[in-house]
């Protein structure tokens, strides 16, 4: 069984069409995206390396990474979303960037070891068992690359920042975008990477003042968090 939530492909699947509109649903992502970049890139430099980004949907995250110097594959399970970001790829002359609709988990089985670094960006809350695309992500990865999760904590805080604030006051998101009982705390992520044998470097939390409409990064991972893994040289 493919491991992904089909109403959960529908959702994103409707709005797709909206997805590179900077003032639309997916405005989150156009703000936070600069900050994951770079937080990334510093610690491993894109430029010149062979990338995957699991779950790209309309390929923000994927198209700055070409932008970067990489050679960027980004695969989903939504159709519509990967001819979003195909067509925006044409019309932006991105170069060095593909789209591939494929689980994650049969990529691996079809390309083990095959690239330097992997992201896996705002999917693992998304998808039935985490920890199934947390060891697709190590098998993909080769020795010695780095591996990048984002994903929300599970806790009180969360709940009223991510979906009480974020969906229901503020609307920054359409209301249902996630599910509380999804949520990853950063100790089940980092237990799900220990199992798939990868080694956690660190950590980075993702902040958001309302007043400012301002995106920060920061040691706080009570609500949005990334975590950085490598994976050890034979």
């Amino acid at each position: 069984m493919i491991n992904a939530d089909p109403q959960e492909l529908a959702k994103f699947s409707e709005l797709a069409h909206r997805w590179w509109d900077p003032h639309s649903e997916f405005k989150p992502l156009h703000q936070i995206n600069p900050l994951r970049l770079a937080w990334m890139d510093g610690l491993s430099p894109f430029k010149g390396l062979k990338v995957l980004d699991v779950g790209c949907g309309g390929g923000i995250l994927t198209d700055s990474i070409a932008r970067k110097g990489a050679q960027a594959l980004g695969i989903d399970l939504s159709t519509k979303a990967l001819r979003v970001a195909q067509l925006h790829a044409m019309e932006a002359g991105t170069e060095g960037v593909e789209y591939r609709e494929v689980p994650v988990e049969e990529l691996a089985a079809e390309m083990p070891g095959a690239f330097d670094t992997v992201t896996c960006m705002e999917m693992l809350e998304h998808v039935p068992d985490p920890s199934s695309v947390v060891r697709a992500c190590s098998a993909l990865v080769k020795p010695g690359g780095w591996v990048f999760f984002s994903t929300l904590n599970r806790n009180p805080k969360a709940f009223l920042f991510a979906i009480v604030g974020a969906e229901y006051l503020l609307k920054m998101l359409p209301k249902g975008t996630h599910e509380y009982a999804r949520f990853i705390r950063p100790s089940e992520l980092a237990q799900y990477c220990r199992d798939a044998g990868l080694e956690l470097h660190s950590s980075k939390g993702l902040e958001y003042n309302p007043l400012t409409q301002a995106y920060w990064l920061s040691a706080d991972t009570s609500v949005n968090y990334m975590i950085a893994c490598r994976k050890p040289t034979l």
